[in-house]
């Protein structure tokens, strides 16, 4: 292993110092000259390309002085890792994002198209990838964290920037000790060393192998291990404002009716910035016949609540539901991305399956409902991804639920990928941002322009600010929302003046977002990163809101970038980071 590794470095050295890496071909060349003459016969395992960053790491770690023998600079080991980086895509969005799920608990709701997994938190089975880490872990949050982040690293990623998604039914639903826990835990697993770390990893997976863990998979561990002090969580705030792996993003899934201003002031104090919302339509007889029980003024307020707060609104929309047709799902994400009371800012958009064991299976068998043809179902995608603004993000078009898991509907995970073959046989362009993201690519400044689109809603006028290239493609983006002072009256009516957190005075930038492959921090990698653009895009944020004759700009930071804010300005303010205008 060690020669293979040492002929690659010594490629890098020789190529020019313009090529960022070696191509996969020529790679491939190398790897499979040196796995020439190797038997498995002869107990001699082939080498593979995602083997060689963790021999590497471990190298570094368990052997530094032959590590220092091999030389290797900063900028060395930064075209290293880009070499030898397994599925680079994972952080071309410019984070790294770790998915950890709460314990099984019982959901408030009874949808008909919902699993029930024993093992799992309602909505979700044991074969999904993220659930199968949760339960190799007991999902205790700590050592979901670290099993990620740790998997991450051996792919050649970097985590110094790290995005936090809490999935597991309602998190609403669970009790506010456990919350506090919960994210506590999170944020102790990348506060802590390399070497504290894996001990704690150790000391805990012994623990929880024996009854104790028995019972914590199960989801009936005792509540006292499973508390702490929201004072503790704040301490472990202030460490990750310097840690190696700060949390630039931090995501929770909840329910529309779950959604008030005080629910909203607690996951903004636990350092909250995005909330996946499963809205599922806009239809108000698809809602009642399918059990979801939110009505479209609940939803509405939701939306403007989340809006009000500077939240990211991620909402789930759902196709093919029991009772509706392809044409009613077009019409109802039209709503959706066009009515001024909704327009989220990204949308998980995918179609209705059958799982085994849920009442939608016995509409099944009935002949009550039948999923759509693939033609129909691209179709219906075909329409809604037009359909999507530039300043929306169309997450995924599929959930991970196993081919094996689902008796009918799509099971295709390329699915995606056959609505954008099939938009572009029509000659068609597509606007919505994922499609346009920079990703792995790099970004020429000269080249970069900004954009300036503004829309309504129905409590604010937005700002969608991006850079993007001559062909559309986008570098990065600002979303400012410069709130309406009636609107605030009447989403907080009903508090108390202490609960208000925000001013019709201030504007609020919602989301900074640079894209291309994650970069260390201080250091430049390849895509769009350091560049200056985000400080570019908050300064011309600024510039809008104080032409608007806004006093104030507010910043909804994660925990991880409050040093950034700090650096242009920003102040602590409450719930928020603000700047005097």
């Amino acid at each position: 292993m060690e020669a293979l590794l040492l002929e690659i470095l010594s490629e890098l050295r020789a190529a020019s110092s313009v090529l960022e890496r070696l191509d996969d071909e020529r790679l491939e060349q190398i790897i499979h000259r040196h796995n020439r003459g190797r038997s498995v016969s002869d107990g001699l395992a082939h080498f593979a390309k995602k083997h060689l960053l963790p021999y590497y790491l471990d190298v570094r770690e368990s052997d530094p002085q032959r590590w220092t023998s091999w030389q290797i600079d900063a900028a060395l080991e930064q075209r290293l890792f880009a070499t030898l980086r397994v599925k680079p895509r994972r952080t071309a969005s410019g984070v790294a994002t770790i998915t950890v799920l709460t314990k099984p608990w019982p959901c408030a709701g009874d949808c008909l198209y919902c699993p029930s997994d024993p093992q799992m938190p309602k909505s979700y089975l044991s074969d999904e990838p993220a659930c199968q880490r949760a339960l190799l872990n007991h999902f205790d949050p700590y050592l979901q964290v670290a099993s990620r982040l740790q998997a991450l690293t051996q792919m050649g990623h970097m985590t110094d920037k790290i995005e936090l998604i809490v999935l597991g039914g309602s998190w609403s639903d669970y009790p506010e000790d456990y919350q506090v826990w919960f994210i506590c835990e999170m944020f102790k697993a990348l506060n802590e060393t390399d070497a504290e770390r894996a001990l704690r990893c150790q000391q805990r997976q012994e623990a929880l192998t024996g009854a104790a863990g028995a019972a914590a998979v199960a989801g009936a561990a005792a509540t006292a291990q499973q508390t702490t002090s929201i004072a503790e969580l704040f301490a472990q705030h202030r460490l990750n404002e310097q840690a190696n792996h700060r949390v630039v993003g931090l995501v929770v899934e909840t329910r529309p009716d779950a959604i008030t201003a005080q629910s909203l002031t607690l996951l903004r104090s636990f350092g909250c910035t995005k909330i996946q919302m499963g809205v599922q339509s806009l239809d108000a007889k698809i809602l009642s016949l399918n059990n979801r029980h939110a009505d479209l003024g609940t939803i509405q307020q939701a939306f403007a609540l989340l809006r009000l707060y500077g939240f990211k609104i991620h909402v789930h929309f759902m196709l093919n539901l029991y009772g509706s047709t392809p044409e009613a799902d077009i019409c109802d994400y039209q709503r959706l991305v066009n009515e001024p009371a909704y327009l989220p800012d990204e949308v998980k958009l995918y179609p209705c399956v059958l799982v085994a064991g849920t009442t939608l299976e016995k509409l099944y068998r009935a002949g009550s409902w039948q999923p759509y043809s693939e033609a129909e179902l691209i179709d219906v995608l075909v329409a809604d991804t037009l359909a999507t603004p530039p300043y929306t993000r169309i997450s995924r078009m599929v959930r991970d639920i196993s081919a094996k898991d689902i008796l009918a509907g799509n099971k295709k995970a390329n699915l995606r990928q056959l609505v954008e073959a099939e938009i572009s046989q029509r000659g068609l362009s597509i606007q919505e941002i994922r499609f346009r993201e920079i990703g792995t690519g790099g970004a020429q400044l000269d080249e970069l322009k900004l954009e300036e689109l503004s829309y309504a809603t129905t409590v604010s006028e937005e700002f969608f600010l991006q850079w993007i290239d001559s062909q559309g493609r986008i570098a990065g983006f600002l979303r400012l929302s410069l709130p309406d002072a009636q609107a605030l009256g009447v989403a907080f009516g009903d508090c108390e003046e202490g609960v208000i957190p925000i001013h019709g005075s201030e504007a609020m930038i919602r989301e900074v977002h640079i894209y291309g492959q994650v970069a260390q921090l201080h250091q430049t990698d390849t895509g769009a990163q350091h560049l200056g653009l985000g400080r570019q895009l908050i300064e011309a944020a600024c510039q809008l809101a104080r032409q608007r004759g806004y006093q104030n700009i507010n910043v909804i930071s994660a925990i991880g970038t409050r040093e950034y804010y700090r650096s242009l300005g920003f102040v602590n303010n409450g719930l928020y980071q603000q700047k005097h205008l």
